[in-house]
């Protein structure tokens, strides 16, 4: 039988992946002004589920970096499960916040569904597009693949979300602009913090002796156990 062996380092990029989007998803409510516009707190976490995803698949590869989104996928939809019944359980006495929970944690399933779908599609297509680019160009460019992969994966994400999330409540031109705007400011993240992304990328292979090459792999994204 096969045995997959994962280092100390791999696992804990894992849990760290996992915990940003669950954080991301518990703190994406509030609204912070950032003249001219807006932005949700979840932009400050995010988008380093992203640079995390491009560190995983440059040194382990598209496989490995598959498991690890699914991973994600599923404690974030523990998360919501549980937050859920927490609210449906009835409150003590002394309990005085359930209103104040419920509007907080209170997820609308439509909400839910836009942001799973697009995690799940903007991710893979993130990792897909980073495995792709590197196999083409070998280990030259990593810069230019991780801004492009977080490009494409960010753009995807924002299509799938918006749509689905606030379509038929918010008009196309506020949509649209959303889409952008989140798309543009995410990249802009991916770039600023390129530098650090690099470097790490860079010490990851020397410590794991790892350097992903994704050649004649199956890339379906649903194969969670093809590691």
């Amino acid at each position: 039988m096969k045995q997959n062996k994962f280092s100390t380092t791999f696992v804990v990029l894992a849990v760290l992946f996992c915990v940003c989007l669950i954080v991301s998803n518990l703190i994406e409510i509030k609204v912070i002004d950032m003249a001219p516009g807006t932005i949700t707190a979840g932009m400050l976490v995010f988008p380093i589920s992203y640079i995390i995803n491009d560190c995983l698949t440059e040194v382990y590869g598209y496989r490995k970096a598959r498991f690890v989104i699914w991973l994600g996928f599923l404690m974030n939809l523990f998360t919501v499960l549980m937050l859920t019944m927490a609210i449906a359980l009835p409150g003590g006495p002394e309990w005085h916040y359930q209103n104040a929970m419920q509007q907080i944690y209170g997820y609308v399933p439509r909400i839910l569904g836009a942001s799973f779908t697009a995690f799940i599609c903007g991710s893979m297509l993130n990792a897909f597009v980073m495995s792709k680019m590197k196999l083409m160009h070998g280990k030259r460019h990593f810069s230019l693949r991780a801004i492009l992969s977080t490009l494409c994966g960010e753009s995807l994400d924002s299509v799938i979300f918006f749509p689905i999330a606030f379509g038929g409540t918010l008009s196309w031109s506020t949509i649209i602009s959303l889409i952008v705007t989140q798309t543009a400011l995410k990249t802009l993240y991916e770039a600023l913090a390129l530098p650090v992304t690099a470097r790490i990328v860079a010490k990851l292979k020397q410590h794991e002796g790892e350097d992903a090459n994704d050649s004649g792999i199956d890339y379906k994204w649903w194969r969670i156990t093809d590691m």
